[in-house]
């Protein structure tokens, strides 16, 4: 997709970790008037209320989305609204209304208003035991433990049926866990590698929720957002998978990022306590194999471990001296 061919994006979610940032950076691209941000309970930071326009909608209410659709001439829809695996497993009801419903209803709204393109998230979460955990395949099982991970299977099956049976362009990607050095974690279990940045940062001492050598995928948010945007501007002559594409950055396990983080906070001391987040996390591919995002649409990530943590460092140190942090 050419910027020339952008007339109105909106952002489901906009609020959260992903979307907040995504928001700014499409507005960066395509002009501030264009990308419309929509959240429905989290207020939005004073840099993104004041960047462009925002509405409060809710996913799983068809019309709100709709009245905001006609209303912005909107044409292409990132949809990042959705209740995450944490919170997911303490609230299943909700993680598959919220997630399902709510990706229900912008298809359907996409279809029938024939717009050009929906993005949306899928998640390592997709897969269970039963998957290779080493390199993890682009087609292998899907059988996850999870809520989260139940409404993402079908998810992209329900994508792909759209795709298939309507000829609508949805494009996804697999995210791993996603580090921010901007927004705060929002209830996932890959939320320690966020938290521990800040807690070495503040107080030198972090408890982990999950064991020292858990090891996962992950991905810095630069790299993220990079992601979608570049597959939603590839030619669709080259996308030929409409469930979802693995990405990933790099992975690491928790005793590892200590390590690194401990290069520049030499006095930093992290403690293992593991809690339920264990569980899910004993559940998920420890690396991937996303060769087929490489061969289809270039995608090749820019941050590892080591360039990672360094870039943290130094803007949440510069943001705790400050007073911002």
């Amino acid at each position: 997709m050419s910027r020339k061919d952008v007339r109105k994006i909106l952002v489901t979610g906009a609020t959260g970790q992903i979307g907040s940032e995504l928001t700014m950076e499409l507005r960066k691209r395509y002009g501030s008037h264009n990308i419309v941000a929509a959240g429905h309970r989290r207020k939005p930071s004073e840099k993104l209320f004041r960047s462009g326009p925002f509405e409060y909608i809710d996913a799983t209410d068809r019309e709100s989305v709709e009245k905001t659709i006609r209303h912005y001439d909107i044409d292409t829809i990132y949809h990042l609204a959705a209740v995450l695996s944490a919170t997911g497993e303490e609230k299943p009801q909700t993680a598959w209304n919220v997630n399902m419903n709510g990706l229900y209803n912008i298809l359907e709204i996409a279809r029938e208003h024939e717009l050009m393109k929906v993005f949306w998230p899928s998640s390592i979460a997709v897969f269970g035991p039963e998957a290779p955990r080493n390199n993890t395949p682009q087609d292998a099982v899907l059988i996850p433990r999870t809520m989260y991970g139940v409404t993402k299977v079908a998810g992209e099956l329900l994508c792909n049926y759209y795709f298939l049976r309507f000829g609508l362009d949805v494009r996804s990607v697999r995210y791993p866990g996603i580090i921010s050095s901007e927004t705060l974690p929002g209830g996932g279990t890959t939320d320690y590698a966020v938290e521990i940045f800040y807690e070495a940062i503040k107080k030198k001492r972090y408890t982990c929720f999950v064991r020292e050598e858990t090891m996962l995928p992950m991905m810095y948010m630069p790299d993220c957002i990079k992601a979608a945007i570049e597959l939603m501007e590839a030619d669709s002559s080259r996308i030929t998978c409409h469930m979802s594409y693995n990405v990933t950055g790099m992975s690491f396990s928790a005793g590892e990022l200590a390590t690194e983080i401990r290069k520049y906070i030499p006095g930093f001391k992290c403690e293992y306590e593991s809690d339920f987040r264990q569980k899910i996390a004993d559940s998920w591919p420890m690396s991937l194999d996303d060769s087929a995002a490489r061969m289809d649409w270039d995608w090749k990530p820019r941050y590892d471990l080591a360039s990672l943590t360094k870039d943290m460092i130094e803007k949440l140190t510069k943001r705790f001296t400050e007073g911002n942090l």
